[in-house]
């Protein structure tokens, strides 16, 4: 094959996977939103059928042979075309080692699972879950062992999701984060100036929350030609282009506090994928490049842009215009208090900036145990309640509020969590750099959030995946510096809780 040839046959693997993937997607998506409760194992059927003919086209002798003529005339590709080579080997020498039998079924068990993970947590049945979680555990660990059998297989998993991640990075991440926030959050709870806003426990009916999201999505700057909303269980962004982005909430009825924020964050992923160059688009380098760079999209979006005091005086005309029964005699600085409140809770998707990142050090620490064969899905729960003692000092419930509450292990997202906490800081370090261009604080009290997208846009969004995530942090922001972060969580909480 020449150059030429294997270039040609480039763009014509790229199609075909972007379309196989295009098609798993919109059942994956269905199947969370609108699907009947009953579709799961028909979707099962087709979903592993088409992943057995995305593995066929990622392993064939043809994909190889277009691969290693990529790779044999490197220095003649220009950059994007020797990025393009580079991700495909990556994706073929992975692929490769796992038995197509067993690639296959584990992609039927993730439908599978995530189906009756819904009803679990719908009805906090937790035993109907446990078999089918202990299957993904064990089942995902089989299979990182195909890909490294010579590498510690939960660090295969966290290598899935942010590329070069290591438990030993996570220990030294966490163990500052847990230095900087502990003694701050025992400050927090000792406060005499402790938040409570009452006018939020109210009913908020869930068609004006709908308009609600609507208009939020509108302030992000989201175009809505492009993207659309959907309800589910569990919020999640699912793209296939940047002319086709999905997001999804979960509204409650007595606050709509919970689901503008799932909003939010949602609509951080979207505008991430919304603006990834159209060059890049529908190519192995479109989209995001890793989850801690996307979740720290998201979390940027939702806690440093969504709960700032510009923020809230930006929204707070919609919510008393719209709510004004509920909502009367609501100030900026009192809504600024009450989406900023600090306490340890049970939901991590609703926890506050200060407390969220030891929701996030409990799953670690229960992926590693699971992994390591110390515990098994049925003494989950058990762990999980005691971890979120020892962590958080509460007592959980029940299970719909503890082991079920997230649906990344029902689908097989086990080593993703620890991106979310890794995320939340790349963006304080984000505030830090936009800072030296622009007063994002005016930017943002002003309503208009371009000068923030445009920043972003400039330095992440566009390139896809064409830097690997460390590259395109450092390119950003320099060295990753966890330190930021808590200084920005001081700074912050110190300031709300007087202390």
């Amino acid at each position: 094959m020449t150059l030429q040839q294997a270039l040609e046959a480039l763009k014509q693997y790229e199609q075909t996977a972007f379309a196989l993937g295009h098609a798993m997607g919109i059942l994956n998506y269905d199947g969370s939103t609108v699907a009947p409760k009953k579709s799961a194992i028909p979707r099962a059927v087709t979903q592993s059928e088409l992943s057995r003919i995305s593995y066929e086209l990622t392993t064939s002798p043809a994909t190889v042979e277009m691969i290693e003529t990529l790779k044999a005339h490197q220095t003649e590709l220009d950059f994007v075309n020797a990025r393009k080579a580079e991700e495909l080997f990556r994706d073929y020498d992975r692929v490769r080692r796992i038995p197509m039998d067993r690639f296959v079924e584990y992609q039927k068990l993730c439908v599978e699972s995530d189906a009756v993970w819904h009803e679990a947590k719908v009805n906090n049945d937790f035993a109907s879950f446990e078999p089918l979680l202990q299957k993904m555990f064990d089942m995902t660990k089989e299979l990182a062992t195909y890909i490294d059998p010579d590498a510690d297989p939960y660090n295969t998993q966290l290598d899935q999701f942010e590329r070069g991640l290591t438990t030993a990075d996570c220990d030294k991440f966490f163990a500052t984060v847990r230095a900087g926030i502990v003694p701050l959050l025992a400050e927090v709870v000792a406060s005499p100036h402790q938040v409570r806003e009452p006018l939020f426990e109210n009913t908020f009916p869930i068609p004006v929350q709908r308009d609600f999201s609507d208009y939020i999505m509108g302030v992000l700057g989201m175009d809505r030609e492009r993207s659309i909303i959907g309800e589910t269980e569990h919020p999640f962004t699912t793209d296939f282009s940047p002319n086709d982005v999905r997001i999804t909430t979960h509204y409650h009825e007595d606050t709509p506090i919970p689901s503008m924020y799932s909003v939010i964050h949602e609509g951080g992923h979207a505008l991430y994928e919304l603006n990834v160059d159209e060059k890049l688009s529908m190519s192995v380098l479109g989209g995001g490049v890793s989850m801690a760079i996307h979740e720290s999209q998201s979390r940027f979006f939702e806690n440093i842009i969504g709960r700032s005091y510009e923020f809230c005086g930006v929204i707070l005309p919609w919510l008393t215009e719209h709510f004004p029964a509920q909502l009367s005699g609501l100030t900026q600085e009192r809504l600024y208090r009450a989406v900023n409140a600090s306490a340890p809770s049970l939901i991590r998707t609703e926890a506050d900036e200060l407390t969220y990142c030891l929701h996030i050090m409990v799953r670690y620490e229960l992926e590693r145990m699971m992994f390591a064969g110390t515990i098994t899905a049925k003494e989950l729960p058990e762990a999980w309640n005691r971890l979120y003692k020892e962590y958080l000092g509460i007592d959980v419930p029940d299970n719909k509020r503890g082991v079920l509450q997230d649906s990344h292990w029902s689908f097989g997202a086990i080593g993703y969590f620890p991106s979310y906490a890794i995320g939340s800081a790349y963006g304080a370090q984000y505030l830090e750099e936009m800072n030296k261009s622009f007063d994002v604080a005016a930017a943002v009290a002003a309503g208009d959030l371009s000068p923030v997208s445009g920043w972003l846009r400039e330095h992440i969004w566009q390139y896809g995946k064409l830097y690997a995530p460390s590259e395109l942090f450092r390119r950003t922001c320099g060295e990753f510096r966890p330190e930021v972060f808590i200084a920005y969580l001081n700074k912050k909480y110190r300031e709300i809780y007087k202390l």
